[in-house]
């Protein structure tokens, strides 16, 4: 049977190259009968995607004297004062939804005409996970909590080899100093639209727990001037879930990307879906891919040939492309461990609706405090507070959200009936750091606070971890094992949590940390 996939896979590849040869245009699987042209390219290295992996690589070859293609399958989303170029979260539209996603959005279905949006939603065995699209990947609508995890915490979960010390000194700061992480001046706090964040900070004092401001990826001065009057309300009313219009936030496509393409050595590509990967004969890598448009139509099928590919696409996406080509026989002998490791992060997301606190209908955001629970190394949980998205009601309600250390994992296995890498997780998995967690948030809320726990209506993540993790499937530089020229760089490198910390931070500094070793030991041989 293996054969039979493999032979498939190759015969598709054959067909478009025959077509592509006699008449120049190829048809492309995703564009059904229409003819669309076939183009070839030849590039020394590709990036599959261009979120916190895929935008440090880029920067860090570039500067190293290395041109680098980066392929992204969704959209530029270009801010600034006054731009209305994201969605609102509390009145969604088509761009906040990839076309290829289920059709689910925060766990409601929604019916929205296709569009390159922002998010897709891959629905798993008792999970759905969350994945961005766009040039800056997840950056562009995570919160931004950029945190560092404890040595302790760190050395329980992720590979002691990392060498914590290092990363606290080198890589944890660099990461920092080019996001410009700051912490929400006191001034800004004081102001009525933030009663939100000082009402958490208050029950989290009064509970026993610690406090900290969270550092974030943001220029709060944007935030200052939307209070003066200056530019229409972003930060200010917490409408920054799905992106912040306004500008001032430093995702990854303007800092590290950037960066990168400023050295004129780094094409982004917007609009180019990877649909399949292989390993060519004489060792090189083959990338399928689809240009297409903001509908999803292709307009172009692209095969490129590369010696060196760095899958960044996102923990999901990197690990479905490559157990997919492993299942098809286009990438042989990959290791074993390949789909597994896979883990939550051990997200939770609550809203709280209090019966004698008055939140506000306009809460500023994105965040300002959280609280660690990190003694414990194997439960260590943090939880902090969320605006909640202006729906010109005063709800009395705030977001309060979790994540965590679990020993849980899951894994993507192959499935011929859909030719598709699905995701199996087991029921409850998340369980003995979800009771922490809710118990802890219960004690914030107070006697009178109600708390909806959404992941118990709609199990989800939005910080998917794992599939081609350190260790069993690549080296801690991300290079895939027996396969020279292939590199995993992105969420699907940590083996499913990132130590009581959303994952940004520890993403961009393992990767960092591999850059300096790839530039040192794979740029003039390898790459």
């Amino acid at each position: 049977m293996a054969q039979v996939t493999r032979r498939s896979f190759l015969t598709r590849a054959a067909a478009l190259a025959v077509a592509g040869a006699a008449t120049g245009t190829a048809t492309s699987a995703s564009a059904s009968t229409r003819r669309v042209p076939l183009t070839r390219e030849e590039h020394r290295v590709v990036i599959i995607g261009s979120g916190f992996g895929g935008g440090v690589t880029a920067l860090r070859l570039a500067e190293a004297g290395v041109p680098v293609l980066v392929l992204e399958r969704g959209m530029r989303w270009p801010t600034g004062p006054n731009a209305e170029t994201f969605p609102h979260a509390s009145r969604p539209d088509k761009r906040a939804l990839w076309y290829g996603s289920a059709p689910q959005l925060f766990g409601k279905p929604v019916s929205l005409a296709p569009y390159t949006g922002l998010l897709e939603s891959v629905v798993g065995e008792n999970m759905v996970a969350m994945c961005a699209a766009g040039v800056g990947g997840g950056s562009l609508v995570y919160q931004g909590m950029t945190l560092q995890p404890a040595k302790a915490v760190f050395n329980a979960n992720l590979p002691q080899e990392l060498d914590y010390g290092l990363m606290d000194r080198v890589y944890y700061p660099r990461v920092a100093r080019r996001l410009q992480v700051a912490t929400a001046p006191d001034a800004l706090v004081r102001s009525p639209n933030y009663k939100a964040s000082r009402v958490f900070a208050r029950n989290v004092t009064q509970a026993g727990f610690g406090l900290e401001k969270i550092p974030m990826p943001i220029d709060w001065s944007y935030a200052v001037r939307e209070l003066r009057g200056e530019m229409k309300p972003s930060y200010t009313n917490g409408d920054c879930a799905l992106g912040v219009n306004n500008g001032g936030k430093h995702s990854v496509d303007v800092t590290y990307l950037a960066a990168a393409e400023a050295t004129g050595r780094v094409t982004v590509a917007p609009l180019h879906h990877v649909t399949d990967i292989a390993r060519t004969t004489n060792g090189q890598w083959r990338i399928f891919v689809d240009r297409i448009d903001t509908t999803g139509t292709v307009l172009e099928t692209k095969i490129i040939t590369t010696r060196a590919l760095v899958m960044a696409a996102g923990s999901v996406n990197t690990t479905r492309l490559l157990v997919r080509a492993g299942a098809h026989g286009g990438i042989p002998d990959l290791p074993d461990g390949l789909g597994e490791g896979w883990g939550t992060n051990a997200d939770r997301i609550y809203v709280w609706t209090s019966l004698d606190d008055d939140f506000g209908a306009a809460q500023g955001g994105p965040v300002v405090f959280g609280s660690k629970d990190w003694a414990d190394p194997h439960l260590a949980n943090t939880i902090i507070q969320a605006s909640i998205p202006p729906t010109g009601l005063d709800l009395r309600s705030t977001m309060l959200v979790g994540f965590g250390v679990s020993a849980a994992r899951g894994r993507f296995v192959y499935d011929r009936a859909t030719d598709q890498a699905v995701l199996r997780w087991p029921r409850d998995g998340d369980a003995a750091v979800h009771t922490r967690i809710h118990e802890r948030i219960s004690a914030v809320a107070g006697r009178l606070g109600i708390l909806t726990d959404t992941n118990a209506i709609v199990p989800s993540t939005w910080h998917a971890l794992g599939g081609a993790c350190m260790g069993g499937v690549c080296d801690l530089e991300g290079r895939v094992h027996g396969q020279r020229g292939l590199y995993v760089l992105d969420g699907a490198l940590i083996p499913g949590s990132t130590a009581a910390c959303n994952p940004s931070m520890t993403i961009a500094a393992v990767v960092e940390r591999a850059l300096d070793d790839l530039v040192k030991n794979d740029v003039g041989t390898v790459i």
